[in-house]
């Protein structure tokens, strides 16, 4: 038997040949139309998938922002939490590191209780000491038609307790930082820290005097304003935390109180203003601007006040 020795031809392939023949093997064997259609559709698919992911992540994100801004903003269109709004007035001057604070607490401890409000903070920036009546008054003035009582407010004074009530006092001035609660002043005419009002028996009351520069007195003068105006003053009850019930976040250590007492001052004090408060109260502001702190929006209010100094000489400290 003879065989043959010629050899079947054999192809030999470089790699970029070796590759395309595997792309080729690896391509279904249709016609070219099919191949076309197949790629149509598959695009066509790609492109659902991806607008569909796009839908979802753009809702996710609209959610979420939802959700920042609803948190952001005070519950005032919940018709749930009552008509009436407060304006909480905060006298202010260089107390930045307490409105960190006290800002977004507030808030926070409001909408607990379902009390629509609106945190305005009146920052003196002029060069006289420093008039907490008076910035109130100014508080009351700007406060604008959307609010219907108002709560004297220091920065540095936190509510601790829930059962606290800072509701519309219809009946009259509601006393929140009782001389029972409060953590430092504790004799009965004490009307400081945190006072709410009607804005209509603020306007009985004429507001705060105005002739109170420096710290302290000015509680004492409107305590005896409240009774000449025929009203009643109310208190918590059935609190029983004690002086636990707020916390006092002020640093004496750190800013000191101005409690000096200037030329007649002293003798001034303890009078009663018969003819002074929102009817001789100046003032001008000079810019007014929104502050987020922690999410939470409140106004600030930069403003100016003016002194009569043959009046009230103790304006200033020479």
């Amino acid at each position: 038997m003879m065989y043959s020795s010629r050899r079947k031809p054999v192809l030999y392939f470089t790699k970029e040949d070796s590759r395309s023949g595997l792309l080729l093997r690896m391509l279904p064997r249709c016609s070219i139309f099919k191949l076309f259609c197949t790629l149509i559709l598959l695009g066509f698919f790609s492109v659902i998938w991806l607008h569909y992911n796009c839908t979802i992540s753009s809702s996710r994100s609209s959610n979420d922002d939802a959700l920042v801004h609803k948190s952001c903003q005070e519950e005032t269109d919940n018709s749930a939490w009552g008509p009436h709004k407060i304006a909480i007035i905060v006298p202010f001057r260089e107390r930045f590191e307490e409105l960190l604070t006290f800002v977004p607490y507030m808030h926070a401890f409001l909408n607990k209780k379902k009390i629509r409000h609106k945190i305005l903070v009146i920052n003196q920036v002029d060069h006289f000491r420093f008039n907490r009546a008076s910035l109130i008054n100014v508080g009351f003035l700007e406060s604008g038609n959307d609010t219907d009582y108002l709560a004297m407010h220091d920065v540095d004074l936190l509510p601790q307790n829930d059962q606290l009530d800072y509701g519309y006092p219809e009946k009259g001035p509601f006393h929140v930082a009782s001389p029972d609660l409060h953590p430092l002043y504790h004799y009965s005419s004490y009307v400081g820290g945190i006072l709410l009002l009607t804005k209509q028996h603020f306007e009985l009351c004429n507001g705060m005097s105005n002739r109170f520069w420096g710290w302290g007195r000015e509680d004492d003068e409107f305590y005896r304003r409240i009774s000449a105006a025929g009203l009643q003053l109310y208190r918590p009850t059935g609190i029983k935390t004690g002086y636990q019930t707020f916390k006092h976040i002020h640093d004496p250590a750190w800013r000191k109180r101005d409690q000096k007492r200037v030329s007649r001052q002293k003798q001034e004090q303890f009078k009663i203003d018969k003819e002074g408060g929102l009817k001789n109260l100046k003032y001008s502001v000079v810019s007014r601007s929104e502050l987020t702190i922690e999410g939470v929006h409140c106004f600030i209010i930069n403003i100016l006040l003016e002194c009569d100094l043959n009046e009230t000489p103790w304006c200033v400290i020479n």
